[in-house]
């Protein structure tokens, strides 16, 4: 098994990746604000899930294929974009339309809205072809030449956790602010500046 330095290491690389703003980072504070705390570390949930799909990957050579031919590589990335934009474009009508989202919570339809939570904090990820590439290129550093399929399931159980409680945390941080931020016209400037973050993000995954 990987001992235990390698393992913090790897935490520590993994917890870097999670704290650098992106759209995963924008998902879970836009559902942390428009349907509270739950939904957030929901989505935060999603994000994780991302995050064990693709570690699993690279370890199989799944990622690896994905990173080396271009075509799989930009079938992946097209829809990783057009789904960020679509996210963006849904916060931009929000914003227009005064705040309020077709994606808050409705009532007896808690369920359905949670599960939404945790797709958009999925595919987020799932359709992120660079992480696919960084995991590919981070996990052999950690992993030992001759480690078996435990030393790669603790790694990437070691990624899933560093990045929920990251996003945990956030979803917390936010929903502890939820008062103010679902103010009309903070709820319609927080979705302003994440709808333009997320298209921004699709366009800029597109055109890499």
């Amino acid at each position: 098994m990987s001992d235990v330095g390698q393992a913090l290491a790897f935490a520590g690389v993994i917890g870097l990746a999670a704290v650098s703003p992106g759209p995963d980072f924008a998902v879970v504070v836009r559902r942390s604000v428009s349907a509270g705390r739950l939904h957030g570390m929901v989505a935060a949930s999603g994000v994780a899930a991302g995050v064990f799909v693709w570690s699993i990957a690279a370890a199989v050579g799944v990622a690896a294929l994905l990173a080396a031919s271009a075509v799989a590589f930009t079938v992946v990335k097209l829809a990783g974009a057009a789904y960020l934009m679509w996210l963006g474009v849904s916060a931009l009508l929000a914003a227009r339309r005064g705040g309020t989202g077709p994606d808050q919570p409705l009532a007896g339809r808690t369920e359905v809205r949670l599960w939404v939570s945790f797709r958009d904090g999925l595919l987020t990820n799932v359709l992120n072809p660079k992480c696919g590439v960084f995991f590919v290129a981070v996990l052999p550093q950690f992993a030992p030449v001759d480690g078996s399929a435990g030393d790669v399931l603790l790694l990437s159980l070691v990624a899933v956790a560093v990045t929920i409680a990251w996003f945990v945390v956030v979803a917390n941080l936010v929903a502890a602010l939820r008062r103010v931020l679902s103010r009309p016209a903070v709820r319609r400037s927080l979705d302003a500046v994440t709808g333009a973050v997320l298209v921004a993000l699709g366009l800029r995954l597109a055109a890499s």
